[in-house]
């Protein structure tokens, strides 16, 4: 299940820091910016909502690391998560097998990056779409959740990444795009927007 907050200015930081794990009000204590300090909570409310609703847990979670700074609910290793956050909304993706989720605005396209993370087959889906950015922008949290599930992080062969053979779902906000990276076929692929 993938859970999006298109809202991040509509919930109650104070209460937010009342709620979430300890770890976590450290975590978003360390933002200088209120929107980061909000995305952080957003993003863990989520996990906290999806928990809940999919498995009954109702303790905030802890989170121990793995190789690359891939977190994991610490009492709770068979359960899989992925967040992520832009300017349009935050999103999280709770499943049984490894997940990646990523989430971006839709922005004008700057060609220079393009031709850097794309490869020419890719490049010319965008140029003859009807809608360039939103093209680019799908492409792009395509690979972006399939880094994140595999939890290798960026790398330098991007326009080469197989993304023509993950298990991806994507939605269209208004002014975002949303994929998820599956490990493995998942029974609840659909995304639900919720509010904090």
């Amino acid at each position: 299940m993938i859970y999006i907050c298109e809202d991040i200015l509509g919930f109650d930081v104070e209460e937010a820091m009342r709620v979430v794990a300890p770890q976590r009000r450290a975590k978003a204590m360390c933002y200088h910016f209120d929107i980061d300090r909000r995305q952080s909570l957003a993003a863990y409310l989520l996990l906290m909502q999806g928990l809940k609703s999919e498995y009954g847990i109702s303790t905030a979670p802890e989170f121990e690391y793995i190789a690359g700074d891939k977190p994991y609910i610490a009492d709770h290793i068979n359960i899989y998560f992925n967040m992520s956050h832009c300017g349009n909304g935050v999103a999280c993706a709770i499943s049984d097998h490894p997940v990646g989720v990523d989430i971006e605005a839709v922005a004008p396209i700057d060609w220079d990056v393009a031709h850097r993370v794309m490869n020419d087959e890719q490049l010319r889906e965008i140029e003859s779409s009807s809608d360039p950015a939103r093209t680019f922008t799908r492409l792009w949290t395509t690979k972006e959740s399939l880094l994140k599930q595999t939890g290798e992080g960026l790398c330098d062969d991007l326009p080469h990444l197989p993304i023509d053979k993950g298990l991806f779902t994507h939605y269209n906000g208004k002014d975002y795009v949303c994929t998820c990276c599956y490990s493995a076929p998942c029974e609840h692929e659909e995304f639900r927007i919720v509010t904090l």
